[in-house]
C-alpha cells in the first residue's frame, strides 16, 4: 500500500517535472544577464531535479591513468545473477596489477556511489564491482535474496575472478566479506582472497553504537517488517516482491541533515541565477546520484537489521550461512587490513577493528588497522584524504599480500 501511494505520486508529478526541466532549458541562456527570465529557468530546473530516480547512473568511467599514461576503460559484464553483475573494468594497458573485488554495500543506493573508489583503485589494480541490481526490477520467480545469498554471491564472484584475488568491502558488506573470507579458507578453496580490506563496516555494533545503531534496537524485528516492507506494485518487473523501499532508506538519510539539503538546493538556484556552473555542476552531479534509490529485498533488509545491528551474530559466534556457523579464526593465509573514520557517524571507532580480534587465526605481521584522522563514513572511501592517505595504505596491503600469500 506504501509503495502503490509513492507510485501513484511520483506519476501524477512526473508530467510537471518533465515540463519544468523543458521549460528550464528553452529559457535558459549561460551568456545572459541576471534577469527575471533566468530567475524562471533556475526555478524550473530546481524543482525538476527535486525527486527519485530508480535507474543506475552511468559510472563514466572512461580513462584512468596509469604509470603516467592515460589508459582507456571498459565496462565489461563478467557474471550475471539475477540480483547482481559482476562487472569489470578492464583496462587498455600491458601492466599487469593484482585482482580485486569491491563489495558495494546494498542499502538504497546503486554501487555507483563507489565511483570514487572504482577510479583511485583502477591506477594500481584491475578493478571488478559488485554492481546489485534494483530489486523491483527482479522478476519473483527469481527467488529470494537474503544475507546467506549476498555471502555466497561474493564467493561466486571471487570464484569467477579466479586466484590471486583481494576482496574490498566498503560498509554493510564487511560482515558478509567476513563470511565468505572464512568459508573459503575452511574450504581451502583456490580463490581465497590474498588480503582483506574491511573499510568503516559494522562488524561489531556493540562498540560505541551511533544513532544509526540506536534506531535500529529501538523496536523489535516485527515493527520493522509491519512498517517498513512493501510490496513493488505494477507495472515494475518485480511486481509482488516485498522490498525495503529505496525511496524509504533515502528519507531516513535525508531526515538527519535535512537543513543541509535545503540548503544546497537554495545554493543550487543562486548558482544558477548568477552563472556560476562549475559550482551548479557540483551540486547537479552529487544529487543525480544520490537521489538514484535502489529497493533492497525484504529478506536481505529485514535479516541484517536483526543479525547485524539487534542480535549481533558475528561477533558472539553464531552466524550461519545456510548450515554452516561462521569461524573467522578459520582465515589464516589471508592478510587483513581494517579502516575507520575519526568522525564516522554511521559507524563509530572500534566497530571495524573488531575484526582483527575475530580474526586470531592471521598472523600478526599480516594484520594492520588505519584510523584515519578528520573523515566522517563517506570520508573513509572518498574524497582527498581516501587518495592521499587511505588509499596508499589500502594499496601497501594488497601488493604486499600478492607477494607474500601464494
Amino acid at each position: 500500500m506504501l509503495y502503490r501511494a509513492y507510485q501513484n505520486h511520483t506519476d501524477m508529478l512526473s508530467p510537471l517535472r518533465l515540463g519544468a526541466q523543458f521549460l528550464g532549458a528553452s529559457l535558459w541562456s549561460e551568456g545572459s544577464e541576471r534577469t527575471a527570465v533566468r530567475q524562471i529557468s533556475a526555478q524550473m530546473e530546481v524543482f525538476s531535479r527535486m525527486r527519485l530516480t530508480h535507474t543506475r547512473p552511468r559510472w563514466g568511467i572512461d580513462t584512468v591513468m596509469v604509470d603516467g599514461e592515460e589508459s582507456a576503460v571498459h565496462e565489461e559484464p563478467i557474471l550475471k545473477a539475477p540480483f547482481g553483475t559482476l562487472l569489470h573494468f578492464r583496462k587498455d594497458t600491458k601492466a599487469v596489477h593484482p585482482p580485486v573485488l569491491l563489495a558495494a554495500p546494498l542499502s538504497g543506493h546503486f554501487a555507483t556511489l563507489l565511483r570514487e573508489t572504482v577510479r583511485t583503485l583502477l591506477r594500481d589494480h584491475d578493478v571488478y564491482v559488485t554492481d546489485w541490481h534494483n530489486a523491483r526490477d527482479v522478476p519473483l520467480w527469481q527467488g529470494q535474496f537474503g544475507l546467506d545469498e549476498y555471502t555466497t554471491t561474493l564467493i561466486d564472484f571471487m570464484a569467477a575472478i579466479g586466484p590471486g584475488v583481494h576482496l574490498v568491502a566498503v560498509c554493510q558488506p564487511c560482515v558478509a566479506a567476513i563470511a565468505a573470507t572464512a568459508l573459503m579458507s575452511e574450504d581451502d578453496h583456490p580463490a581465497t582472497p590474498r588480503s582483506l580490506t574491511l573499510m568503516a563496516g559494522p562488524v561489531d555494533c556493540r562498540i560505541n553504537p551511533t544513532r544509526v545503531n540506536e534506531l535500529a534496537t529501538e523496536r523489535p524485528i516485527g515493527w520493522f517488517k509491519r512498517n517498513l516492507i512493501s510490496r513493488v506494485p505494477w507495472p515494475h518487473a518485480g511486481a509482488g516482491r516485498k522490498v525495503y523501499p529505496g525511496f524509504l532508506q533515502l528519507s531516513a538519510f535525508m531526515s538527519m541533515n535535512m537543513d543541509r539539503h535545503k540548503k544546497q538546493f537554495r545554493d543550487l538556484y543562486a548558482h544558477l541565477v548568477e552563472g556560476r556552473m562549475a559550482q551548479a555542476n557540483n551540486i547537479r552531479e552529487f544529487y543525480d546520484e544520490y537521489l538514484a534509490v535502489n529497493d533492497l529485498p525484504a529478506e536481505f533488509y529485514l535479516e541484517t537489521v536483526e543479525r547485524i545491528f539487534q542480535t549481533y551474530d558475528l561477533p558472539r559466534g553464531v552466524l550461519t550461512v545456510g548450515e554452516r556457523t561462521i569461524n573467522p579464526a578459520a582465515i589464516r593465509r589471508t592478510a587483513l587490513l581494517t579502516v575507520e573514520g575519526e568522525r564516522d557517524d554511521i559507524c563509530s571507532v572500534g566497530q571495524t577493528v573488531a575484526a582483527q580480534d575475530l580474526c586470531s587465526g592471521i598472523r600478526p605481521y599480516l594484520k594492520a588497522h588505519h584510523l584515519q584522522a578528520g573523515v566522517g563514513h563517506y570520508g573513509v572511501f572518498s574524497g582527498s584524504r581516501w587518495n592521499t592517505q587511505i588509499y596508499p595504505r589500502v594499496r601497501e596491503t594488497i601488493h604486499a599480500a600478492a607477494e607474500i600469500i601464494r
